[in-house]
């Protein structure tokens, strides 16, 4: 199969599962025989524009006309079975749809977040979930500045959602959601059900699994409000307070909350931030703990960490709602706290750490669960199920029109 996969990669000084999950997937399908080309932008480029291009940026997010057309040509010229659109933001925008449309190019697109239906993508407003904007024209998220706190900033993602509306749901043969949870958010949003497939992102074996009872609680990702950052912090605190969980707590990752993590770690035994991780650290610390910590207030699309820590045999903590309550089976593969609440993850904390040989069967049940779920085969055969789909029904709507 031929397959052109179309991102706009997220800037690199911050961790992306989305980045991840696009290069894990070309490299699943071109590891298969597949033949794979990548048609990209970079938010990285955007610093090294000149001034008059930097301030052009917000007005390409509804529409990159530039796009359309270089996106065509290429397809009219290597004609693809499939066009795998992930990311769109800010520099490719929905013209890639159009692009597909003139070359007569079956699209799907995978739906890594909440983008169309909510401008920021994260159903979430001061910290609390917001459905305001969901199956209504997203002048609420305009009013409150949800992109960035800023309401310029999110008046060009508003204003795309709502004029690109009928491009995504009428130029997408398939959307693929990665959760159940996800899809039954858009389904309620009115998109349109029969063309929303689940399809969990898979995970590569690590190539190193815990062999022991591990070394130290991780929290691994995004150091953002929306994450859990500052409520992992009050239940560690809480913890600490209480005589403390026996194993330190590990921070890795970056993000608007740097400063507030490196000041509360300072000078702490129980604590140590460890910034950024390449992937082989990251591998290895999730391999050395006793459990991951994911304690995210928005309502997570997916939630990679939680199935990294599965194939490596680590059970994990995570917020009982969005995609966790899927991925996390509550006192099998780990445990489910109450979302919000830092008493309720301090005392999951606690259990998690308090019974060695329930942890293990904990981890062990895990690992069984990537392996039936998130495997790179399962996740290969999904994939190209999806593409089959796609195409099959690009000819029978072509059938049927002539």
């Amino acid at each position: 199969m031929h397959v052109l996969v179309v991102h706009n990669r997220y800037a690199s000084a911050q961790p992306s599962g989305e980045n991840k999950v696009v290069d894990q997937e070309v490299a699943l399908l071109r590891a298969a025989g597949h033949r794979v080309e990548v048609f990209e932008r970079r938010s990285d480029d955007i610093a090294a524009r000149s001034l008059p291009g930097k301030v052009a940026v917000p007005l390409l997010v509804p529409w990159n006309p530039a796009v359309r057309a270089e996106l065509a040509d290429r397809l009219r010229t290597e004609r693809p079975d499939v066009v795998h659109v992930h990311n769109v933001f800010p520099l490719l925008s929905p013209a890639v749809l159009a692009a597909c449309a003139d070359a007569g190019v079956p699209a799907v697109a995978t739906l890594h977040n909440y983008t169309q239906v909510c401008p920021p993508g994260t159903l979430q407003r001061d910290g609390r979930p917001c459905t305001e904007c969901v199956g209504s024209a997203p002048l609420p998220a305009v009013r409150h500045g949800c992109y960035r706190s800023s309401r310029l900033a999110t008046v060009p993602l508003a204003v795309s959602l709502s004029v690109n509306r009928q491009r995504w749901w009428s130029g997408v043969e398939r959307f693929f959601c990665i959760s159940a949870a996800q899809r039954d958010v858009l389904v309620r949003a009115g998109m349109p059900a029969e063309r929303l497939a689940v399809k969990h992102n898979f995970v590569p074996e690590p190539g190193v699994r815990r062999s022991g009872a591990g070394e130290h609680l991780l929290y691994l990702g995004r150091l953002a409000e929306a994450k859990g950052v500052r409520l992992l912090m009050a239940a560690w605190d809480e913890i600490a307070a209480d005589g403390g969980a026996g194993v330190p707590l590990v921070v890795a990752g970056a993000g608007p909350l740097e400063r507030e993590v490196t000041a509360w770690a300072a000078g702490r035994d129980d604590v140590r931030y460890v910034g950024l991780y390449d992937q082989a650290e990251c591998r290895q610390a999730v391999a050395r703990s006793v459990a991951v910590v994911a304690p995210s207030t928005w309502l997570e699309a997916f939630g990679l960490v939680v199935v990294e820590a599965m194939a490596a045999g680590v059970p994990a903590v995570a917020a009982g709602h969005g995609a966790f309550v899927e991925l996390v089976e509550d006192g099998v593969t780990g445990l489910l706290h109450r979302p919000g609440k830092a008493a309720s993850l301090a005392s999951c904390i606690r259990r998690i750490t308090a019974d060695p040989d329930r942890n293990r069967e904990m981890g062990q049940a895990a690992r069984r669960r990537y392996e039936q779920g998130f495997s790179p085969a399962v996740g290969l055969e999904r994939l190209v199920e999806g593409y089959r789909t796609a195409i099959a029904g690009r000819t029978e709507l072509l059938g049927g029109s002539t």
